[in-house]
Protein backbone atom coordinates (compact mmCIF):
# COMPACT_ATOMS: atom_id res chain seq x y z
CA UNK A 1 0.00 0.00 0.00
CA UNK A 2 1.42 3.36 -1.06
CA UNK A 3 0.62 6.02 1.54
CA UNK A 4 1.22 9.76 1.77
CA UNK A 5 1.02 11.49 5.15
CA UNK A 6 1.09 15.28 5.24
CA UNK A 7 2.65 16.12 8.58
CA UNK A 8 3.34 12.70 10.00
CA UNK A 9 5.42 13.72 13.04
CA UNK A 10 2.80 14.89 15.55
CA UNK A 11 1.27 13.27 18.63
CA UNK A 12 -1.22 11.27 16.58
CA UNK A 13 0.64 10.79 13.33
CA UNK A 14 4.02 9.63 14.68
CA UNK A 15 2.67 6.34 15.99
CA UNK A 16 0.68 5.83 12.79
CA UNK A 17 3.84 6.35 10.73
CA UNK A 18 5.69 3.80 12.86
CA UNK A 19 2.89 1.26 12.51
CA UNK A 20 2.63 1.79 8.75
CA UNK A 21 6.32 0.97 8.35
CA UNK A 22 5.97 -2.07 10.61
CA UNK A 23 3.08 -3.34 8.46
CA UNK A 24 5.16 -3.00 5.30
CA UNK A 25 3.53 0.08 3.75
CA UNK A 26 5.36 2.25 1.24
CA UNK A 27 5.27 5.46 3.28
CA UNK A 28 5.85 9.00 2.05
CA UNK A 29 5.89 11.99 4.38
CA UNK A 30 5.35 15.48 3.00
CA UNK A 31 6.38 18.24 5.38
CA UNK A 32 8.85 21.09 5.72
CA UNK A 33 11.44 18.81 7.32
CA UNK A 34 11.63 20.81 10.53
CA UNK A 35 10.33 18.23 13.01
CA UNK A 36 11.48 14.73 12.10
CA UNK A 37 13.27 13.96 15.40
CA UNK A 38 10.45 11.67 16.57
CA UNK A 39 11.04 9.40 13.59
CA UNK A 40 14.83 9.23 13.85
CA UNK A 41 16.19 5.73 13.42
CA UNK A 42 13.24 4.51 11.37
CA UNK A 43 14.19 3.16 7.98
CA UNK A 44 12.01 3.15 4.91
CA UNK A 45 10.32 6.55 5.05
CA UNK A 46 10.47 8.53 1.83
CA UNK A 47 10.47 12.25 2.49
CA UNK A 48 9.07 14.95 0.23
CA UNK A 49 10.20 18.33 1.49
CA UNK A 50 7.55 20.94 0.78
CA UNK A 51 5.20 23.39 2.43
CA UNK A 52 1.65 22.15 1.82
CA UNK A 53 0.45 25.75 1.62
CA UNK A 54 2.58 26.20 -1.53
CA UNK A 55 0.07 24.51 -3.81
CA UNK A 56 2.00 24.85 -7.06
CA UNK A 57 5.22 23.45 -5.58
CA UNK A 58 3.38 20.51 -4.02
CA UNK A 59 1.57 19.75 -7.28
CA UNK A 60 4.89 19.71 -9.13
CA UNK A 61 6.58 17.43 -6.59
CA UNK A 62 3.67 14.96 -6.58
CA UNK A 63 3.10 14.95 -10.35
CA UNK A 64 4.70 11.54 -10.84
CA UNK A 65 2.83 9.88 -7.95
CA UNK A 66 -0.44 8.11 -7.31
CA UNK A 67 -1.36 6.92 -3.83
CA UNK A 68 -3.65 4.36 -2.30
CA UNK A 69 -4.16 6.66 0.69
CA UNK A 70 -3.47 10.32 1.46
CA UNK A 71 -3.96 11.54 5.03
CA UNK A 72 -3.48 15.20 5.93
CA UNK A 73 -2.99 15.83 9.65
CA UNK A 74 -2.79 19.63 9.34
CA UNK A 75 -6.04 20.79 7.70
CA UNK A 76 -7.79 23.34 9.92
CA UNK A 77 -9.83 25.60 7.63
CA UNK A 78 -12.30 25.09 4.75
CA UNK A 79 -9.88 26.94 2.45
CA UNK A 80 -7.23 24.32 3.19
CA UNK A 81 -9.82 21.60 2.55
CA UNK A 82 -10.61 23.12 -0.87
CA UNK A 83 -6.89 23.22 -1.64
CA UNK A 84 -6.58 19.51 -0.88
CA UNK A 85 -9.52 18.73 -3.15
CA UNK A 86 -7.64 20.43 -5.98
CA UNK A 87 -4.38 18.66 -5.16
CA UNK A 88 -5.52 15.11 -4.46
CA UNK A 89 -8.78 14.42 -6.33
CA UNK A 90 -6.85 12.63 -9.08
CA UNK A 91 -3.93 11.34 -7.01
CA UNK A 92 -5.46 8.99 -4.43
CA UNK A 93 -7.99 6.21 -3.94
CA UNK A 94 -8.74 7.40 -0.39
CA UNK A 95 -8.28 10.70 1.41
CA UNK A 96 -8.47 10.83 5.21
CA UNK A 97 -9.37 14.09 6.94
CA UNK A 98 -8.51 14.38 10.63
CA UNK A 99 -11.37 16.29 12.20
CA UNK A 100 -12.04 16.55 15.95
CA UNK A 101 -14.45 15.08 18.48
CA UNK A 102 -14.75 18.61 19.85
CA UNK A 103 -16.98 19.26 16.84
CA UNK A 104 -19.76 17.30 18.49
CA UNK A 105 -22.72 19.17 19.96
CA UNK A 106 -22.01 21.38 22.99
CA UNK A 107 -23.77 21.00 25.33
CA UNK A 108 -24.67 17.41 24.54
CA UNK A 109 -28.29 16.32 24.35
CA UNK A 110 -27.28 12.75 25.27
CA UNK A 111 -24.33 11.63 27.35
CA UNK A 112 -23.27 8.91 24.89
CA UNK A 113 -21.59 10.26 21.75
CA UNK A 114 -22.06 8.42 18.47
CA UNK A 115 -21.07 9.46 14.96
CA UNK A 116 -24.69 10.61 14.53
CA UNK A 117 -24.42 13.14 17.37
CA UNK A 118 -25.00 16.59 15.80
CA UNK A 119 -21.97 18.72 14.97
CA UNK A 120 -22.36 22.11 16.66
CA UNK A 121 -19.91 24.03 18.82
CA UNK A 122 -20.78 27.70 19.42
CA UNK A 123 -17.85 28.15 21.85
CA UNK A 124 -14.80 27.20 19.78
CA UNK A 125 -13.80 28.52 16.36
CA UNK A 126 -11.34 25.63 15.95
CA UNK A 127 -14.23 23.15 16.13
CA UNK A 128 -16.47 25.18 13.84
CA UNK A 129 -13.71 25.25 11.25
CA UNK A 130 -13.34 21.47 11.49
CA UNK A 131 -17.10 21.15 10.92
CA UNK A 132 -16.82 23.42 7.87
CA UNK A 133 -13.97 21.26 6.52
CA UNK A 134 -16.10 18.15 6.94
CA UNK A 135 -18.87 19.81 4.94
CA UNK A 136 -16.44 20.61 2.12
CA UNK A 137 -15.29 16.99 1.88
CA UNK A 138 -18.73 15.41 2.25
CA UNK A 139 -20.13 17.66 -0.49
CA UNK A 140 -17.25 16.62 -2.74
CA UNK A 141 -18.00 12.96 -1.98
CA UNK A 142 -21.70 13.35 -2.73
CA UNK A 143 -21.28 15.43 -5.86
CA UNK A 144 -18.05 14.10 -7.37
CA UNK A 145 -17.25 10.83 -5.62
CA UNK A 146 -14.22 12.22 -3.76
CA UNK A 147 -13.03 9.20 -1.68
CA UNK A 148 -13.23 10.80 1.77
CA UNK A 149 -12.96 9.19 5.18
CA UNK A 150 -13.39 11.47 8.20
CA UNK A 151 -11.70 10.61 11.49
CA UNK A 152 -12.57 12.42 14.72
CA UNK A 153 -9.95 12.00 17.47
CA UNK A 154 -10.72 13.05 21.01
CA UNK A 155 -7.98 13.77 23.58
CA UNK A 156 -5.02 11.72 22.33
CA UNK A 157 -1.62 11.77 24.06
CA UNK A 158 1.81 10.15 24.03
CA UNK A 159 4.97 10.31 26.13
CA UNK A 160 5.66 13.84 24.90
CA UNK A 161 2.39 15.15 26.37
CA UNK A 162 0.72 15.00 29.77
CA UNK A 163 -3.00 15.42 29.11
CA UNK A 164 -4.55 18.14 31.26
CA UNK A 165 -7.40 20.62 31.00
CA UNK A 166 -5.77 23.78 32.38
CA UNK A 167 -2.13 24.50 31.60
CA UNK A 168 -0.01 27.30 30.21
CA UNK A 169 1.28 28.04 26.73
CA UNK A 170 4.50 26.14 27.42
CA UNK A 171 2.87 22.80 28.11
CA UNK A 172 2.15 20.63 31.14
CA UNK A 173 5.47 20.71 33.02
CA UNK A 174 4.51 23.57 35.32
CA UNK A 175 1.41 21.70 36.51
CA UNK A 176 3.49 18.60 37.23
CA UNK A 177 6.05 20.77 39.03
CA UNK A 178 3.33 22.26 41.23
CA UNK A 179 2.19 18.75 42.17
CA UNK A 180 5.78 17.69 42.95
CA UNK A 181 6.21 20.79 45.13
CA UNK A 182 2.93 20.17 46.97
CA UNK A 183 1.31 23.33 45.60
CA UNK A 184 -2.37 23.52 44.57
CA UNK A 185 -3.34 22.79 40.97
CA UNK A 186 -6.50 24.04 39.28
CA UNK A 187 -9.22 21.59 38.22
CA UNK A 188 -12.18 23.06 36.37
CA UNK A 189 -15.63 22.55 37.88
CA UNK A 190 -15.92 20.00 40.66
CA UNK A 191 -13.71 17.50 38.85
CA UNK A 192 -16.45 14.88 38.46
CA UNK A 193 -17.22 15.30 34.75
CA UNK A 194 -16.08 12.34 32.65
CA UNK A 195 -13.30 12.55 30.10
CA UNK A 196 -11.91 10.04 27.61
CA UNK A 197 -8.17 9.80 26.98
CA UNK A 198 -6.60 7.70 24.24
CA UNK A 199 -2.95 6.77 23.88
CA UNK A 200 -1.57 7.41 20.40
CA UNK A 201 -0.47 3.75 20.09
CA UNK A 202 -4.08 2.66 20.44
CA UNK A 203 -5.30 5.36 18.08
CA UNK A 204 -2.78 4.21 15.48
CA UNK A 205 -4.12 0.64 15.48
CA UNK A 206 -7.63 1.78 14.58
CA UNK A 207 -6.47 4.44 12.14
CA UNK A 208 -4.27 2.04 10.21
CA UNK A 209 -7.21 -0.34 9.90
CA UNK A 210 -9.09 2.36 7.99
CA UNK A 211 -6.36 2.75 5.38
CA UNK A 212 -7.48 1.22 2.10
CA UNK A 213 -10.70 0.05 3.78
CA UNK A 214 -13.48 0.32 1.15
CA UNK A 215 -16.11 0.23 3.90
CA UNK A 216 -14.72 3.49 5.31
CA UNK A 217 -15.25 5.55 2.15
CA UNK A 218 -17.83 8.28 2.68
CA UNK A 219 -17.89 7.53 6.41
CA UNK A 220 -17.16 9.54 9.55
CA UNK A 221 -15.82 7.75 12.59
CA UNK A 222 -14.33 8.66 15.95
CA UNK A 223 -11.47 6.72 17.50
CA UNK A 224 -11.13 6.70 21.28
CA UNK A 225 -10.50 4.46 24.22
CA UNK A 226 -13.46 2.96 26.09
CA UNK A 227 -11.99 4.18 29.39
CA UNK A 228 -13.73 7.22 30.88
CA UNK A 229 -12.27 8.92 33.95
CA UNK A 230 -13.28 11.91 36.04
CA UNK A 231 -10.90 14.83 35.98
CA UNK A 232 -10.22 14.18 39.68
CA UNK A 233 -9.09 10.65 38.77
CA UNK A 234 -6.92 12.01 35.96
CA UNK A 235 -5.05 14.34 38.32
CA UNK A 236 -4.76 11.64 40.98
CA UNK A 237 -3.28 9.24 38.42
CA UNK A 238 -0.77 11.92 37.47
CA UNK A 239 0.20 12.68 41.06
CA UNK A 240 0.51 8.97 41.86
CA UNK A 241 3.41 8.73 39.39
CA UNK A 242 5.49 11.16 41.48
CA UNK A 243 4.37 9.78 44.84
CA UNK A 244 2.36 12.84 45.82
CA UNK A 245 -1.16 13.56 47.06
CA UNK A 246 -2.44 16.30 44.76
CA UNK A 247 -3.86 19.50 46.21
CA UNK A 248 -6.81 20.06 43.89
CA UNK A 249 -8.49 23.44 43.75
CA UNK A 250 -11.86 23.16 42.07
CA UNK A 251 -12.81 26.38 40.28
CA UNK A 252 -15.74 26.89 37.93
CA UNK A 253 -15.01 27.14 34.22
CA UNK A 254 -16.80 30.50 34.05
CA UNK A 255 -14.52 31.89 36.75
CA UNK A 256 -11.40 30.61 34.98
CA UNK A 257 -12.51 32.14 31.69
CA UNK A 258 -13.04 35.46 33.45
CA UNK A 259 -9.28 35.45 34.14
CA UNK A 260 -8.30 34.00 30.75
CA UNK A 261 -10.84 34.36 27.95
CA UNK A 262 -8.77 32.13 25.67
CA UNK A 263 -9.90 29.15 27.78
CA UNK A 264 -13.45 29.55 26.45
CA UNK A 265 -12.98 27.14 23.56
CA UNK A 266 -11.05 24.42 25.37
CA UNK A 267 -13.32 24.50 28.45
CA UNK A 268 -16.87 25.51 27.45
CA UNK A 269 -16.30 24.14 23.95
CA UNK A 270 -14.79 20.87 25.12
CA UNK A 271 -13.40 19.81 28.49
CA UNK A 272 -16.08 21.12 30.86
CA UNK A 273 -18.52 18.58 29.37
CA UNK A 274 -18.57 14.85 30.05
CA UNK A 275 -17.60 12.86 26.97
CA UNK A 276 -18.26 9.14 26.69
CA UNK A 277 -17.99 7.55 23.26
CA UNK A 278 -19.79 4.67 21.60
CA UNK A 279 -16.97 3.01 19.63
CA UNK A 280 -19.05 0.31 17.98
CA UNK A 281 -18.60 1.83 14.51
CA UNK A 282 -14.79 1.84 14.51
CA UNK A 283 -14.85 -1.71 15.91
CA UNK A 284 -17.15 -2.75 13.09
CA UNK A 285 -14.85 -1.19 10.49
CA UNK A 286 -11.68 -2.49 12.19
CA UNK A 287 -12.77 -5.69 13.96
CA UNK A 288 -9.48 -6.32 15.78
CA UNK A 289 -9.29 -2.83 17.30
CA UNK A 290 -9.16 -2.62 21.08
CA UNK A 291 -7.56 0.16 23.11
CA UNK A 292 -5.20 -1.61 25.52
CA UNK A 293 -3.23 1.22 27.18
CA UNK A 294 -4.89 2.09 30.48
CA UNK A 295 -4.47 5.75 31.40
CA UNK A 296 -2.48 5.20 34.59
CA UNK A 297 -0.02 3.12 32.55
CA UNK A 298 0.15 5.63 29.68
CA UNK A 299 0.63 8.66 31.91
CA UNK A 300 3.41 6.83 33.77
CA UNK A 301 5.34 6.75 30.50
CA UNK A 302 4.72 10.46 30.04
CA UNK A 303 5.82 11.43 33.54
CA UNK A 304 8.92 9.22 33.36
CA UNK A 305 9.84 10.83 30.03
CA UNK A 306 9.38 14.35 31.42
CA UNK A 307 11.45 13.61 34.51
CA UNK A 308 14.25 12.00 32.47
CA UNK A 309 14.49 14.78 29.87
CA UNK A 310 15.32 18.32 30.91
CA UNK A 311 14.18 19.52 27.50
CA UNK A 312 10.60 18.75 28.58
CA UNK A 313 10.94 20.69 31.83
CA UNK A 314 10.14 24.13 30.44
CA UNK A 315 9.33 26.60 33.23
CA UNK A 316 6.19 28.67 32.72
CA UNK A 317 6.30 31.36 35.37
CA UNK A 318 3.53 33.40 33.76
CA UNK A 319 1.16 30.43 34.10
CA UNK A 320 2.42 29.74 37.61
CA UNK A 321 1.64 33.31 38.68
CA UNK A 322 -1.74 33.13 36.94
CA UNK A 323 -2.65 30.02 38.96
CA UNK A 324 -1.77 31.73 42.24
CA UNK A 325 -3.72 34.84 41.21
CA UNK A 326 -6.85 32.88 40.25
CA UNK A 327 -6.76 30.71 43.37
CA UNK A 328 -6.35 33.78 45.57
CA UNK A 329 -9.23 35.57 43.83
CA UNK A 330 -11.47 32.51 44.13
CA UNK A 331 -10.67 32.22 47.83
CA UNK A 332 -11.67 35.86 48.37
CA UNK A 333 -14.98 35.27 46.59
Amino acid sequence: MKILFIGGTGTISTEISKLALKRGAELYLLNRGNNSARLEGLDGIKYITADISDESDVRQKLAAHNFDVVANFIVFTPEQAQRDLRLFSDLTKQYIFISSASAYQKPLSDYLITESTPLCNPYWEYSRNKIACEEVFINAYRNNGFPITIVRPSHTYDKHSIPLAVHGDKGSWQVLKRIIDGRPVIVHGDGTSLWTLTHSRDFAKAFYGLLGNVHALGESVHITSDEALTWNQIYYCLAMQVGKEPVLRHISSDFLIRYNYELTGSLLGDKSHSVVFDNSKIKRLVPDFTATTRFDEGVRESVDYYLANESMQTPDMAFDEWCDKVISAYDRV
